[in-house]
């Protein structure tokens, strides 16, 4: 096989050496960027044009799941494979629909993570073994499964609640979407109509229960 150029994306420096240098041992293939949030990884995605886009689910500014969605919907020569320490199918599920074709555990032998990233590369979709089952097979024989709250709403939508959930001012969402402070008001208001909550603070336990921002941060 002809190489594989890899971009790697996930907000731990530590993380990102530790795969890097499981990488560097898979023979033709190079990591030639790293991003530390999901933005820095669409702006090299458009730049370099990897084959494949190594992708954490919980990074600040634009998680995994909707960098994700971007990557395949912008530049769909590069291919999607998301990192993760979430075995749900919860998690599975939107991945797939975001258009990833591999969803490794970060538990993975460095034998399986060269299988799965030149599986992908191939063009094949990789799951790991311990995803659920039953939902995978019921998601890619049907390609349909129920929606859940968070999948409900819209991309802007998401990319808002995640901001919000992050401790970003109003002010400082305006800024970084490029939108008036009252875009971000009127869809703050929507968010809580539709999700029926009433408080910002409601609307961060929504982010970390539907695992778009990592409770831990």
């Amino acid at each position: 096989m002809s190489g594989i150029r890899v971009l790697l994306a996930d907000d731990h420096a530590l993380v990102r050496s530790g795969i890097r240098l499981v990488l560097q041992t898979f023979a033709g293939v190079q990591v030639v960027a790293e991003a530390e949030n999901g933005r820095t990884a669409l702006d090299l995605v458009e730049k370099l044009h990897p084959d494949v886009a190594l992708l954490d689910i919980s990074m600040p500014e634009l998680n995994g799941m909707d960098t994700a969605a971007r990557i395949r919907s912008r530049y769909p020569q590069t291919l999607v494979v998301i990192l993760s320490v979430h075995a749900g199918e919860e998690y599975v599920t939107q991945a797939l629909r975001a258009g990833a074709s591999g969803y490794l555990l970060k538990d993975a032998t460095p034998a399986e993570f060269e299988f799965a990233l030149r599986a992908v590369a191939r063009g094949e979709t990789y799951l790991s073994p311990r995803v659920s089952g039953a939902v995978v097979e019921k998601y890619l024989r049907s390609g349909e499964s129920a929606v859940g709250p968070l999948e409900a709403l819209t991309q802007r939508q998401r990319e808002i609640l995640q901001l919000i959930a992050e401790g970003k001012s109003t002010k400082e969402i305006a800024a970084r979407l490029d939108v008036s402070i009252k875009t971000v008001e009127t869809h703050r208001a929507l968010l809580m109509e539709r999700l029926g909550i009433r408080d910002i603070a409601g609307l961060v336990r929504f982010a970390v229960r539907t695992g778009l921002v990592d409770g831990d941060r």
